[in-house]
């Protein structure tokens, strides 16, 4: 199936798949077995262990490479796993990573505190301003004086939803000899195209949009380069993190649904995005598809849509962020977002933006994961804006 004569949607549902070819099965079957038999010594049909193969993943990762417009994805555990797994395909002691000021704290964790004593030194940069992009690259910057290896960034990032022009930073990126690769998990290939924009690597948590229901554990790396996906693919077997065959099996149905999801996700996020714009006691609202989005012309130039996650911040401060995650109905104060409930994770007493980020640590705000599959009537959407403030917007 040829990825490039298909819709999104189309390929969400056949790309790199196809009727089981034992029982003519429409959906990829379970192979939850450990090892195949071999016919003899050194004669094998191709699988032999399943942390090195397995029928099922694989098709997963065929789908996820047609999505992307990418070879076939390497699969993982956790989108953590994957991150990990990339870092480790790519940098030695010495080597230098420029990462967003804006990303997952597991990231910068992962950078920091299990990299860094191996000898990988991190810059911390804003990525949104392209004079401070060039600078951390080039040799000499804070954090090491070698150039940058890796330029690693979230666009959106997690949770301010700061965009990173995303072309402009690829052509920085390689002009300083480094690679990009960009985190893909807020906006999914339905919404972004990285490969696109000129990344060298593409880095999804597959727990939260892709797979859609809050079912799975996943992470998946991309690359069109064959060295670079094959350097990612043996670090995956090498370190034993592989996805198992029911987390694949479940991913897959999940992205089946992925198109229509993120349309909803976005149209239901732009809708409560503009009603706490209107709310006398939200002070702050930060959210792609705005108008007034400080960087709305870059998103409507590189997204397809605004996503589903919303950042807002509301009067009173830290006890005021944490009065509304403590009293907002119809969204579960729970760790995950991109599912089919809406999550509000505990950013507003947990998130800090990462060391040296200017501005310091992130105001109190209670982001929204805004992804209801049905359309808000106008009580649920009061419930969602108005239930942590009192009285009623209308």
């Amino acid at each position: 199936m040829d990825p490039s004569a298909h819709a999104f949607s189309t390929l969400a549902i056949h790309g790199g798949l196809a009727a089981d070819p034992t029982t003519g099965a429409i959906l990829t079957p379970i192979y939850q077995t450990t090892t195949y038999v071999q016919e003899a010594v050194g004669q094998d049909k191709g699988l032999t262990y399943s942390r090195s193969g397995n029928p099922t993943v694989a098709a997963l990762e065929r789908n996820l490479g047609a999505l992307e417009g990418a070879l076939p994805a390497a699969c993982f555990a956790t989108g953590m796993a994957a991150l990990t797994a990339l870092c480790l395909a790519l940098l030695r002691a010495g080597d230098r990573v420029v990462v967003g000021d804006v990303v997952y704290g597991g990231t910068i964790r992962l950078l920091r505190q299990v990299l860094g004593p191996f000898g990988v030194h991190t810059t911390v940069a804003d990525t949104s301003r392209l004079d401070r992009l060039e600078a951390a690259l080039a040799a000499g910057a804070p954090g090491g004086s070698a150039p940058a290896r890796l330029l690693l960034i979230e666009s959106p990032g997690n949770p301010t939803l700061k965009l990173t022009d995303l072309a402009a930073a690829a052509r920085l990126a390689h002009a300083a000899g480094a690679l990009l690769a960009v985190d893909n998990t807020l906006l999914t290939p339905a919404l972004q195209r990285l490969l696109e924009l000129g990344a060298d690597l593409v880095v999804h948590s597959t727990t939260k949009y892709i797979e859609g229901h809050n079912a799975t554990l996943g992470g998946a790396v991309l690359a069109r380069d064959p060295d670079l996906a094959e350097r990612v693919r043996f670090v995956q077997n090498a370190i034993g993190c592989s996805q198992s065959p029911l987390e694949a099996w479940l991913t897959l149905r999940g992205i089946k649904t992925l198109a229509m999801r993120m349309e909803r996700h976005s149209a239901s996020a732009l809708e409560v995005a503009r009603s706490l714009v209107r709310h006398p006691r939200v002070t702050r609202v930060s959210y792609p598809g705005l108008d007034d989005f400080p960087q709305a012309e870059l998103a409507r130039r590189q997204q397809r849509a605004g996503g589903g996650l919303i950042a807002f911040e509301v009067e009173g401060g830290l006890e005021g962020g944490i009065r509304t995650m403590n009293t907002v109905r119809l969204c579960a104060l729970a760790e995950n977002l991109g599912a089919a409930e809406t999550a509000r994770p505990r950013t507003a007493v947990r998130r800090r933006a990462p060391p040296g980020a200017a501005g310091g640590a992130v105001a109190p705000c209670s982001p929204e994961e805004v992804s209801w599959t049905h359309r808000l009537t106008p009580r649920e959407e009061a419930d969602i804006v108005t239930s942590a403030f009192g009285g009623d917007m209308r």
